[in-house]
């Protein structure tokens, strides 16, 4: 049996699904079903149940499988070492990312990186639904708010939030003078994991003040919710990154100035650098990562637009 054999069988058990990794391959399923069959013929053994639906490993399939899988992850590990010490930084970098984070902090940074790394290609998954980076093949992935267990995070940036409204929207309901009168306001809120409705206040004594929001729309699309906002919908907690420029101009109107403000936890009020756990990171992740950090030095790129 061949090595690309395994990897195979390994793949087909981890998506439980022949046509998912034709899918990543590029090829026919019934090539990779040949591969397994082969695969089961050499051993004697059936590895697999299948159905119209989806397939499992047998009991005999499951023992090979947790046999078989970290030795196939460590002949890759191998080689991408190996290729890494050999050659310029290449290959497809996937990149996960909130939609409206990356359209104004992510996808600007593209040109510049992939002049420096020529053999550097992008598969972007512009999401604002939560992702198994393992399952979707992610290679990093940037995360607004509490990262989850289970991953390697690196903080990358501060959220400077700030509360505020349109001047149509104030003039319509009134400016709140303290948190407290926020609860009576109209709330445009993040729909995102980690983001409550409760919106926490910290001023410069270190008091919180916990305010929980009456909600007239939820969105996980942040420019979604500031195009409301101009519109005099309601009051709006968002990143200064999304919102810098329309608070410069005086579009929006930062209602509470002296306070810090977080949908979150204040701690984890951060852009975060995920990546699924492994021993061995490949050279295009690090460059790029060192790369991002670098730009995000002096805060978000979209807060400085």
């Amino acid at each position: 049996m061949d090595v690309e054999t395994l990897r195979t069988f390994v793949d087909v058990v981890r998506r439980g699904s022949f046509a998912a990794v034709a899918r990543e391959r590029n090829v026919d399923p019934s090539s990779v079903s040949r591969a397994v069959a082969a695969l089961e013929a050499e051993l004697g053994l059936r590895l697999l149940h299948r159905t119209t639906r989806r397939l499992a490993p047998t009991e005999a399939g499951a023992v090979y499988f947790n046999r078989v899988e970290p030795l196939v992850d460590e002949l890759e590990r191998a080689r991408l070492g190996a290729s890494d010490t050999a050659r310029e930084p290449r290959g497809t970098l996937r990149i996960a990312s909130h939609v409206s984070f990356a359209q104004l902090n992510l996808v600007p940074l593209l040109p510049a990186f992939a002049a420096r790394y020529p053999e550097i290609n992008f598969d972007l998954v512009l999401t604002d639904a939560s992702l198994d980076l393992v399952e979707e093949r992610v290679d990093i992935a940037f995360r607004l708010g509490p990262p989850p267990a289970g991953l390697r995070a690196v903080p990358l940036a501060r959220l400077d939030a700030r509360v505020c409204a349109s001047p149509a929207y104030l003039a319509r309901a009134g400016w709140p003078t303290c948190p407290q009168d926020l609860a009576r306001h109209d709330a445009l809120l993040l729909h995102l994991v980690g983001f409550q409705d409760i919106w926490r206040f910290r001023d410069r004594r270190g008091e919180v003040t916990e305010v929980e929001m009456r909600s007239r729309l939820r969105s996980s699309n942040a420019v979604a919710l500031k195009t409301c906002a101009l519109g005099g919908m309601g009051v709006l907690l968002q990143a200064r990154w999304i919102v810098g420029h329309e608070l410069r101009t005086g579009e929006l109107v930062d209602l509470l100035p002296d306070h810090e403000v977080s949908a979150a936890t204040f701690e984890d009020a951060a852009v975060w650098l995920l990546y699924p756990e492994r021993a061995y990171v490949p050279v295009k992740v690090r460059v790029f990562e060192e790369f991002v950090r670098r730009a995000f030095e002096a805060g978000p790129p979209g807060d400085r637009a």
